[in-house]
């Protein structure tokens, strides 16, 4: 009876160092993908120092214990956890891309077009197109709002982890602060800023007629069931109803896409409905890769394609140093890879206040901007079209009329039309650390307006 009894939980055991072992190496290629994409990003965009990297962005779950080896004659990272191995590549122009089924010299040969704001010097023209900044009394408390820098990048008051914050307020930047190793300069990654990005993308195409939002999408796949009605606005308000689940600490769809697949588009398409198409709002990074590979259809040459977002937005904002990172087919990936400096996502959210006019110049076409915060039905009013909204008061101390772009890990740019104000703060406040208290910071900063 004993020997039976060992037998079986013999057998038992080892089913499940079995399932046990097939799972971590389903895990491996995140495991090893996303420490070799994020610190290439890190050394190449944000020129960081990679031991700073592992200790504070990589130091979470399976990720921490990566072997990450930095190759900076061929800018590549190469990380390693037991038997799995990733490489990313950086490409200038292109940013990094993580090398799944793809043919890295092939990559390489790939040219990026010349860009003509290349040779601008932001830091000899005057803001908002440059760096040249005069002070000015915009009626809020400078002595209060440089203590609430203080409190936020240098003594993390905040429960989080900031690395860089600025504040403008009636078109003027009155606030900016920055951790030791970052400065004006620094590239930050936008996660799911990135998306908000892709609605800008989007509009500038509506006004110069390159697009139809509410056509359907014409995906091949989607032409023999009900997905051929989804359209490009069911994508950006997240009513595709295609199966998705964003949970970013395990193996999920997001994660999938991100880090084991090369045409992220690819993948989020051939997902099923779980819904009628306009029906559901749920979040799904995969519908704004979609839209980013429908807007790539639109262009007769990638050339064309890739040089669209510096030469029709980013240009134009005076965001000279943004990088719209693609993957490994070439499309941008617009649900999370723009690296941008703190000055340029306060440009890019200034964009917005202004109705999509910026230095008296109308970049997005008139409307866009309702359109893009309008709540969206069965989202409770918190989204619009790839914005966030406050109609819900997911942040109770801020106005309603605010709207915002959302990053993971506490990357916001905080929009409120009714104080003329914008609010851009970046860093690594991860959820499992209890995130950023950032309803308090704007209560704060909030407070200090005085007329």
């Amino acid at each position: 009876m004993k020997k039976r009894i060992f037998i079986v939980l013999g057998v038992i055991f080892l089913a499940f160092l079995t399932w046990g072992g097939i799972y971590l190496n389903s895990l491996l290629p995140i495991i090893t993908g996303y420490p070799a994409k994020y610190l290439c990003s890190a050394v190449f965009i944000s020129n960081r120092d990679p031991g700073e990297v592992e200790a504070t962005d990589l130091r979470f779950s399976f990720i921490q214990y990566a072997k990450n080896e930095v190759n900076y004659k061929e800018k590549s990272v190469t990380s390693r956890f037991l038997w799995g191995k990733s490489k990313a590549i950086f490409r200038e122009g292109f940013g990094s891309t993580l090398l799944r089924n793809a043919d890295e010299s092939a990559l390489r040969k790939i040219p990026f077009p010349a860009l003509p704001g290349g040779n601008i010097d932001p830091d000899t023209i005057e803001w908002p197109v440059g760096n040249v900044i005069h002070d000015m009394n915009t009626g809020m408390d400078q002595k209060s709002l440089a203590e609430i820098m203080e409190r936020l990048i240098v003594r993390n008051e905040y429960n989080g982890n900031a690395f860089g914050s600025i504040v403008v307020h009636k078109g003027i930047p009155v606030a900016e602060k920055y951790k030791g190793q970052f400065n004006k300069k620094t590239r930050f990654l936008s996660w799911s800023m990135a998306k908000s990005f892709t609605n800008a993308l989007a509009g500038i195409m509506v006004m110069e007629g390159k697009l139809d939002i509410n056509q359907p999408a014409g995906i091949s796949i989607w032409q023999n069931d009900e997905r051929r009605t989804i359209t490009i606005n069911n994508l950006m308000k997240m009513q595709s109803g295609l199966r998705w689940n964003e949970e970013y600490g395990n193996r999920s769809d997001v994660t999938l896409m991100l880090y084991e697949n090369n045409d992220f588009a690819g993948y989020a398409s051939r997902q099923p409905l779980d819904y009628p198409v306009g029906s559901h709002w749920y979040y799904s990074s995969g519908s704004a890769n979609i839209v980013c590979e429908l807007m790539r259809k639109k262009f007769d040459r990638d050339d064309q394609y890739w040089s669209y977002a510096h030469s029709r937005l980013a240009d134009r904002t005076g965001m000279h140093d943004a990088v719209f990172e693609v993957d490994p087919t070439g499309t941008r990936v617009g649900s999370s890879y723009v690296y941008a400096t703190v000055r340029d996502f306060a440009r890019f959210g200034t964009l917005y206040l202004n109705d999509g006019v910026f230095n008296g110049e109308r970049i997005l076409p008139e409307g866009w901007v309702h359109y893009s915060t309008m709540p969206v039905a069965d989202s409770k009013g918190s989204y619009g079209s790839f914005f966030w909204l406050n109609r819900g008061k997911y942040y109770p101390s801020a106005p309603e009329d605010m709207y915002f772009c959302f990053g993971y890990d506490g990357q916001r740019i905080f929009i409120i039309p009714s104080k003329d104000l914008v609010i851009v703060v970046v860093g690594y406040s991860p959820k499992s650390s209890g995130g950023m208290n950032f309803d308090l910071l704007l209560k704060d900063i909030l407070g200090t307006i005085k007329s």
